[in-house]
C-alpha cells in the first residue's frame, strides 16, 4: 500500500505544476515567483487548526522534537524556493535532471541516520526510476549544454535539503506521531514562507497581484495549494511504511505525470496547455515510462 501513497505525490504534484504554469504565466510574468511560497504558507497556516482539533497531544512532543520539525519544514520551504530560483534562470530540461539528486542524498542519509538498507535488486529499482526520469527530462532536440557550476552547486542544496527534510520527518514521525510531527512541520513551512513576505519588495508584488485578480489569487491558488498539500502528505505516510530512498525514486516520476497531463490538455484542453505529441518525444517519453514501471515492479517485489 506505500506505492499507492507515494504515487498520490507525483499525480498531485503534477497537476499542481500545470496550474502553476498557469498561474506564471497569466500573472506572475512581472513579479517574484518565490510569492507563489507565500500562497503555500498560507494554506499551511489555515490547516494548522484543523490538524490541532482533530489530532490529540500537539503541544506534548518534546521540545527539541517541536525545534527540529520547525526546522524541516523550512528546510523544504527553503528547498523549493532554491528550484524556482533555477528554474527562472536556467532551461527545465537543464535543471530537471539534477533535480533526481534528491534520491541519491536519500539513500545516504536514510543510511547514516535511520540505518536504512536496501537490497540489490530494490536498488536496481530505484535506479530504473532514476534513469527513466532522467530520459523523460532530456531535450533531444538541443546539443548537450554544459551546466553551470553554480547551478549544479544550487541543486545540490535544493535535493539535499528536501532529502534531509525527508529523513527528519521519519525520525520522528515513525513512532506514531505523524500528524502531531505533520502539524510542527507545516507550521514551519508557514513561517517561513510568511518571512518571504516581507522581504525586498514582495509584500507589495503580493498587494498588487490581490488587487488585480483577488479571485484567481486565493481562488486558483487555494486549490492549487490544497492539491500540493494532498501529495505531501501522501507522501510523508509512505515515509512511515517504506524507506525514504525508495519513496524518493518513486517522486522522481512527476515529470512522467507532468507529461501525461500534459498530453490530454493538449488532446482536449489546448488553450489551457500544448505538449508536443512528435513520434520522436512519445518514443521518448515511452522508453522512459518502461523503465519506471520495470523499477516499480523490482521495488515492490520485494
Amino acid at each position: 500500500m506505500w506505492l499507492l501513497f507515494a504515487f498520490s505525490g507525483p499525480v498531485l504534484w503534477a497537476a499542481s505544476t500545470h496550474i502553476d504554469k498557469y498561474l506564471v504565466d497569466k500573472y506572475f510574468q512581472n513579479a517574484s515567483t518565490a510569492v507563489l511560497m507565500v500562497f503555500t504558507a498560507i494554506i499551511n497556516f489555515l490547516v494548522l487548526p484543523v490538524i490541532w482539533y482533530f489530532t490529540p497531544g500537539i503541544f506534548a512532543l518534546p521540545l527539541l522534537a517541536i525545534s527540529v520539525m520547525l526546522f524541516s519544514g523550512m528546510l523544504f520551504m527553503a528547498a523549493m524556493l532554491f528550484y524556482l530560483q533555477a528554474i527562472q534562470t536556467e532551461e527545465v530540461s537543464i535543471v530537471v535532471p539534477l533535480f533526481q539528486g534528491s534520491v541519491l542524498w536519500s539513500v545516504l542519509l536514510a543510511y547514516l541516520l535511520l540505518g536504512e538498507t536496501l537490497t540489490p535488486l530494490q536498488f536496481l529499482g530505484a535506479a530504473l526510476i532514476i534513469l527513466g526520469a532522467l530520459i523523460l527530462s532530456l531535450n533531444l532536440s538541443q546539443r548537450f549544454r554544459k551546466i553551470k557550476l553554480r547551478l549544479a552547486i544550487t541543486m545540490l542544496g535544493c535535493t539535499f535539503a528536501l532529502a534531509f527534510s525527508s529523513v527528519i520527518f521519519k525520525f520522528f514521525a515513525v513512532d506514531g506521531e505523524f500528524w502531531q510531527t505533520t502539524f510542527w512541520t507545516y507550521l514551519g513551512a508557514a513561517i517561513f514562507g510568511i518571512t518571504i513576505l516581507f522581504t525586498g519588495k514582495r509584500y507589495q508584488q503580493f498587494l498588487r497581484l490581490f488587487r488585480q485578480n483577488p479571485g484567481a489569487m486565493f481562488g486558483i491558488n487555494a486549490a492549487n495549494e490544497l492539491i500540493n498539500l494532498g501529495g505531501s502528505i501522501g507522501v510523508r505516510y509512505a515515509l512511515l511504511l517504506a524507506p525514504v530512498s525508495l519513496v524518493q525514486a518513486v517522486s522522481s516520476t512527476t515529470s512522467l505525470f507532468v507529461f501525461f497531463f500534459g498530453v490530454l490538455l493538449s488532446l482536449f484542453f489546448p488553450k489551457l496547455g500544448r505538449e508536443n505529441l512528435s513520434f520522436r518525444n512519445l518514443l521518448q517519453k515511452g522508453l522512459a515510462a518502461v523503465l519506471v514501471v520495470s523499477g516499480i515492479l523490482l521495488i515492490n517485489a520485494i
